[in-house]
């Protein structure tokens, strides 16, 4: 344990009990262990649902992770890659949700461990970046709000990192649940 990383035990009732801070606060992902139960979970329920997909755990080093790419990234290919990504990747999300609780992931570093298949993640990350910048043009140009339709606070996020500091605009999530939108506001001129 030289290296500043705890180790898991036995938590109350024989629990597994992940460490979710180091002593400085500041959550770390511990890779190796998180790839060894990321394994185990997959394994099982792929094959309890059914499920004709193979995987790939890629990783990256931490400091790539800070420039928005994950530590731990797992890649699907198979037969039922259309089943993972119907409905807006539905089924892929909710197979990550379901992880990083298996791994019992301090919420900081959900961004850390990451699913894909066909590359829809990558592709609606820039999808997001993109909107972002054009809707706020279009606030600009206006002088009217823009308000994105309902998604998800991972999604926000990515508008919010993507407009942070852009001149003349500023951002702000409203609204309750899953009807929270993302609001881009014109910043007045004084």
């Amino acid at each position: 344990m030289s290296d500043g990383q705890a180790t898991a035990g036995k938590g109350p009732a024989g629990k597994r009990s992940w460490p979710r801070e180091n002593p400085q606060g500041e959550a770390r992902l511990d890779r190796e262990r998180a790839i060894v139960e990321l394994k185990r979970f997959l394994d099982l329920a792929l094959r309890e649902m059914g499920l004709a997909l193979d995987y790939e755990i890629q990783t990256q080093t931490p400091t790539a992770s800070a420039s928005g790419e994950p530590e731990v990234a797992v890649v699907f290919r198979g037969a039922d890659e259309a089943l993972l990504l119907e409905r807006n990747a539905e089924l892929l999300l909710a197979l990550e949700h379901v992880a990083h609780r298996w791994l019992r992931l301090d919420p900081r570093l959900h961004d850390h461990v990451r699913f894909d298949c066909g590359e829809y993640r990558a592709t609606r990350l820039e999808e997001l970046k993109l909107s972002a910048r054009v809707a706020a043009q279009r606030v600009r140009e206006t002088g009217q709000p823009f308000r994105f339709n309902p998604m998800s606070s991972r999604e926000r996020r990515i508008i919010h990192l993507e407009l942070n500091g852009a001149a003349g605009v500023r951002t702000l999530s409203e609204g309750a649940g899953d009807r929270r939108q993302l609001v881009i506001y014109p910043v007045s001129k004084k």
